[in-house]
């Protein structure tokens, strides 16, 4: 079974997609923010992490940049509900940013279980080594 870890302060971010993937016969992992997704990262193993961007004790980015560099193997969904004054032409820069940083997908909350979905399965279907192409 397929384990996801997914970290985000959001209480109710993390039940509505634990409930989502659950029915979808996913193990998931709750962290209620960064320093506790570094602890489940150490103590178990996982084949997909949703990473929300903008969490307490973490500046901006930092979290993405952290959870890649630390299991550089596990794709890695970037997730943020941050609003930008114009989404038009922030959205690229934000989604170019999380990319380069080590994300495999970036997802803007709110999103549907559908999209959820699609990025959960795209990561499970990739090949874990080399799975990030080279740019």
């Amino acid at each position: 079974m397929p384990r996801v870890l997914v970290v985000d302060d959001d209480p109710m971010v993390c039940i509505a997609i634990e409930v989502c993937l659950q029915r979808q016969g996913l193990e998931v992992t709750i962290a209620d923010g960064g320093e506790a997704g570094m602890r489940e990262l150490a103590s178990a193993t996982f084949d997909v992490m949703l990473v929300d961007i903008f969490m307490p004790h973490m500046r901006g980015f930092e979290s993405i940049r952290v959870f890649h560099e630390r299991a550089p193997d596990i794709p890695l969904i970037a997730m943020s509900g941050y609003a930008f004054a114009n989404a038009d032409t922030a959205s690229p820069d934000f989604l170019r940013m999380t990319l380069e940083l080590g994300a495999t997908h970036c997802l803007r909350k709110p999103f549907t279980p559908k999209a959820l979905l699609a990025a959960v399965n795209d990561c499970l279907n990739k090949p874990t080594m080399g799975a990030h192409s080279k740019q």
